[in-house]
This record gives C-alpha cells, sequence and structure tokens, in this order.
C-alpha cells in the first residue's frame, strides 16, 4: 500500500503538468479568437468601483476561511489566540490557492505555524482535513443550490440533461444533510489504522456549512464584479459556473486553477471583455494574496529565527 501510495506521489507532478498543459490549450483555443488589444480594453473597461468591490470580497473571503481555521482548532480541542490562527490560516491559503495541492503546500505552512505554538503532528492532521472537509462541504451545499436554481445552465456545464442536473442539486444537499446527521448522533472516532479522526460535534459541522457556503457567494463575488463590469450577467450563473469550475480545477489540481477556471467561464460566457474580467479575477484573488502572504511568510520566518537565535544561551564563538 505504501509503495502504491508513494508511486501516486511521485505521478503528481506529471498528472498537474498534464493537466495544466490541456487547461492552456483550451484556453488557447478559447483566445486565440481576440487580439491582444481586444483583451487590454476589456480590463480597462472595469472601473475602480467593481475593482474595488472585488477587493472587499477577496478579503472578505480569506476572514471567512480564518474562521474555518478557527473552527479547525476547536475540533482538535486546543486552544490558540485569533491573531495567530488568522496568521497561519491567511499565509497557508493565499500561498496554496496559487500553487496548487493544497493539502501538501498550505498544509505544510500550517504545520509550519501550528507545530511551533504546540500542537502535535496529529492535530495539523486533522485541522487540514477538517478544513478540507469545510471546503467540500461549501462545494457541495452552493453546487447543491446552485443546481437547483440554474439547472439548465448547470447541465450545460456538465453536458447533461437539466432533470439530472436538479437530481444532482438535490443529492449534493442530501449528502450534507447526511453529513450533519452524523454529526448530530455519531460520537466515537472514526480509526484509519492508529490514526482517530473524532466527528465534529454538531455546532461545528453546521459552522463548516456555514463558513463553506459563505467563502464560495463571496468568491463568486469576486468573479461576478469583474464579469458584470463589462457584461450584463447575474450573480447566480456566475455562481453555478464559478462552483462548476472550482470542482473542476480541484479536481486537476492544477495550480490555482489555471487556465481550468477560464476555460468554464470562457465556454459558456465568450468574449474579449470577459477575458479582461478573468484577468482582473485572478489578479484580485490568487496574485495579490500570493504576494502579500509571501512577504508575510518570509517575515514570520526572519521572526522565529532571531527568537530562536536570541533563546540560544550558546556564546557565538569567536574566530
Amino acid at each position: 500500500m505504501r509503495d502504491v501510495s508513494g508511486k501516486l506521489k511521485r505521478l503528481h507532478p506529471w498528472i498537474a503538468t498534464a493537466a495544466f498543459a490541456l487547461a492552456a490549450f483550451l484556453v488557447y483555443r478559447a483566445l486565440q479568437q481576440y487580439s491582444m488589444s481586444e483583451i487590454l480594453e476589456s480590463l480597462r473597461a472595469i472601473s475602480l468601483r467593481h475593482l474595488a468591490l472585488g477587493a472587499a470580497f477577496t478579503a472578505g473571503s480569506f476572514i471567512c476561511l480564518t474562521a474555518s481555521d478557527t473552527l479547525a482548532v476547536r475540533y482538535t480541542g486546543r486552544d490558540l489566540p485569533y491573531r495567530k490562527i488568522a496568521l497561519a490560516s491567511f499565509t497557508s491559503l493565499s500561498i496554496g490557492h496559487t500553487l496548487g495541492f493544497a493539502a501538501l503546500s498550505s498544509g505544510a505552512i500550517r504545520y509550519r505555524f501550528y507545530t511551533g505554538w504546540g500542537l502535535s503532528p496529529g492535530d495539523v492532521g486533522r485541522i487540514i482535513l477538517f478544513c478540507a472537509m469545510t471546503v467540500a462541504v461549501g462545494l457541495a451545499t452552493g453546487g447543491g443550490l446552485a443546481s437547483l436554481a440554474q439547472p439548465a445552465l448547470v447541465a450545460e456545464v456538465f453536458k447533461i440533461a437539466p432533470a439530472a442536473a436538479t437530481g444532482i442539486g438535490g443529492l449534493l444537499l442530501l449528502l450534507v444533510l447526511i453529513y450533519l446527521g452524523l454529526a448530530a448522533f455519531v460520537h466515537r472516532p472514526i480509526q484509519i489504522r492508529h490514526f482517530q479522526l473524532p466527528v465534529p460535534r454538531l455546532r461545528l459541522a453546521i459552522g463548516q456549512v456555514a463558513v463553506g457556503t459563505t467563502d464560495v457567494l463571496l468568491v463568486s463575488a469576486v468573479l461576478h464584479q469583474m464579469l458584470s463590469a463589462t457584461a450584463d450577467i447575474g450573480y447566480f450563473p456566475v455562481a453555478a459556473t464559478y462552483v462548476a469550475a472550482n470542482v473542476a480545477a480541484i479536481a486537476t489540481h492544477v495550480p490555482g486553477g489555471l487556465g481550468v477556471i477560464e476555460a468554464v467561464i470562457l465556454s459558456l460566457v465568450p468574449g474579449a471583455n470577459v477575458v479582461g474580467a478573468l484577468v482582473a479575477f485572478r489578479a484580485l484573488y490568487y496574485l495579490i494574496p500570493f504576494v502579500i502572504g509571501c512577504a508575510v511568510l518570509a517575515i514570520a520566518e526572519i521572526m522565529r529565527r532571531q527568537r530562536r537565535v536570541a533563546a540560544d544561551p550558546r556564546p557565538s564563538r569567536s574566530t
């Protein structure tokens, strides 16, 4: 089993490369009908008001995600100040969203922070799984609501009948309800070999659904602000499209969903003005937080090293 797991891990970069190449080809095929001047013109058409609202929704999304880490820390039975949890959450997710393989990239940064504050590796593993489950139930709830509200649009994304889209939406919401039912009635930890995974209490599970769904709605709002600046499009079609694109991005593990999100949206809402909106969306939600997250991580590492040097009682060796 370990050999198979090791082989799969070695294949991950190749799978991601192949998925990225496919997504890049799809985007190239979608963009080749537009000139660079058309794309730049669509970028200039996005007003400061739309950019400001997009930035506000982006900030709201990352604040919402700090709530996910806060719930996760409570899930482990540990207690940390919110400022520390927010630091670990923003830094790990702002970088992990862009690099892809979030469980590994953001997980490694979470491990670095949380173990430094006294949490065990097992606690960090539970935090990572809990936050991943928060994303899953958020997408399931958002996808279920979108499928019921916009079955024709979801059917077009996945090339299925509208009735099937409605059925899938109902199934997704049913799975979320089953998860809440397990949290309400199952109180024994789930044993996975030597690793115990406690079932979250109902209050925490409800918090996961609320936080995960709110995050999906906020990110959809960022995308909607960029698209609505130059195109007449409603919020709910954008939200339904984003959920579908995000599921595809997670499935492919392409860094930041680069090309996957663009390809899905361009297939549904073609036009040079949409291309500019997608560029602005990626800059607001991925690039700017990534740069800030890298800077915060670098500062945190410098401060960590300085504290370690100051706490070391050994005198420096003379040369």
